[in-house]
């Protein structure tokens, strides 16, 4: 795997017809793991002088946010530097040109700013129900597994099995390994198909790492922020709300808050973080689970417009539907305000409506004859007339978790916008994983509490 990535880099140097394997913009394991595995199929099998490039469809520069992604290529000793980015290749020249041929893998929709590039649609290979049909001769391969990397999986063993490597057959495994949640039957996402090509894998090479063992390292990475600037950490798994020209960032960082608070420059970082994005407010909810093994959420609001964050805070303080039961604890500094919050299970999909909500406090507050903010006790049904009412937009970042579900999900399809791609497999996002846990923590806790009485 790794001689031949390093001929792609080569390959880009000239100028030549490419064959791009193209993943989805979520850039996560599986879609990274399956466009590197498939171009290093096709590249080892195509008769012809075709070249075969696997592209990640992220710029550079925010691969360090995807940590599983980080660990996996340096465990198996894949060089960073040997992989080709979006911001590394231009797509449409190529496509001007007539020398680009497209095969998506872990997606079949492009994006809107790549429509034009549709025409070169050569080959999908996917595990999403199909919201796009494509007229011959793309060939399009959907089945509904867990992983793509299965998928991948499958046409190396049955196509040419002699090329696989060791450490290509190392990536595929550890993907299908996180996709499916170790195989878990109670959970439910590992096909019969998954479960079969992660045996053949092991089969094949009896020296990969242990399920348990791989699993347990991917999931702690996704979760590490340690190496992270504090912009990173913000960006790593955000999501924005724009109404009336405010535009506020919600950002769920996986440490604790006093240690976030401490981080050297913070409140500088903070305040160029929302300038260099055009944010008027910055919500983070921390996340972790601490030494009991019992989860943990705290919230911050930053925001240089005192009444805008004392209504946003009020509303938040005083919400009973639900009630956050939050606790005031000291700040770095008088722009930001921050909490404990009691109830754990108000989980950052159930704070969305809440500050949306607030921004609407905030814009009554401003037409109301005493031009004191007003503190709205918040109902579900309230909320939700109010957001059919404004048509308030939201805009995902980086984090693919709009609906939260149920359980540990696999990446999104594409960010196609307003495409409903959910009707497949769940996503999988860290703060999913985080939710599926703290149930599952709070149930042993139940469980044990009963035991003893």
């Amino acid at each position: 795997m790794e001689d031949y990535l390093q001929g792609c880099r080569a390959a880009l140097q000239e100028s030549q017809p490419l064959h791009v394997v193209l993943g989805n913009e979520a850039c996560d394991l599986d879609s990274m793991v399956s466009a590197l595995a498939l171009a290093f199929y096709l590249a080892k099998t195509t008769e012809a002088e075709d070249v075969f490039v696997p592209v990640l469809n992220i710029n550079r520069s925010e691969l360090p946010l995807r940590g599983d992604n980080v660990f996996l290529l340096q465990k198996f000793h894949i060089p960073e530097s040997l992989l080709i980015f979006r911001d590394e290749i231009d797509l449409h020249a190529l496509h001007q040109a007539g020398q680009l041929t497209l095969i998506l893998v872990d997606h079949h929709v492009l994006s809107k700013s790549d429509a034009a590039l549709e025409e070169a649609v050569a080959e999908v290979l996917d595990h999403r129900p199909i919201e796009q049909k494509r007229c011959p001769p793309c060939h399009v391969s959907v089945e509904l597994v867990g992983s793509c990397a299965t998928l991948v999986t499958e046409r190396i063993l049955q196509g040419a099995p002699e090329i696989l490597d060791r450490q290509t057959a190392a990536l595929l495994h550890g993907t299908i390994v996180l996709d499916c949640v170790n195989m878990d039957l109670k959970i439910g996402k590992a096909t019969l198909k998954d479960k079969n090509y992660v045996e053949k894998l092991e089969a094949l090479f009896p020296d990969l790492p242990k399920r348990n063992d791989i699993f347990d390292s991917l999931q702690k990475a996704k979760f590490d922020v340690s190496g992270l600037t504090t912009e990173q950490m913000l960006r790593k798994d955000q999501k924005t709300i724009f109404r009336q020209g405010i535009k506020m960032a919600i950002s769920a960082i996986y440490m604790d808050l006093e240690a976030f608070l401490q981080r050297s420059g913070l409140i500088a970082d903070l305040h160029a973080f929302c300038q260099a994005h055009s944010y008027d407010v910055l919500v983070a909810m921390t996340i972790f689970f601490n030494t009991h093994n019992e989860p943990v959420r705290q919230l911050a609001v930053f925001c240089p417009h005192a009444a805008l964050r004392m209504t946003i805070c009020e509303v938040l303080e005083h919400s009973h539907s639900p009630s956050l039961k939050l606790t005031l604890t000291p700040s770095p500094h008088p722009n930001l305000q921050a909490y404990l919050q009691g109830n754990t299970q108000v989980s950052r999909k159930k704070l969305l409506p809440l500050l949306q909500e607030a921004l609407s406090a905030y814009f009554d507050s401003m037409t109301s004859p005493s031009g004191q903010p007003e503190t709205v006790d918040v109902s579900r049904e309230q909320v939700d007339k109010e957001l059919d009412r404004a048509g308030t937009s939201l805009i995902p970042g980086l984090s693919q978790d709009e609906e939260e579900p149920p359980l540990p999900p696999t990446p999104m399809n594409s960010l196609v916008d307003e495409c409903p791609l959910d009707q497949g497999l769940p996503k999988l996002s860290a703060e999913a994983i985080f939710e599926k846990c703290s149930q599952i923590s709070l149930s042993q806790s139940s469980t044990a509490s009963m035991s003893k009485k």
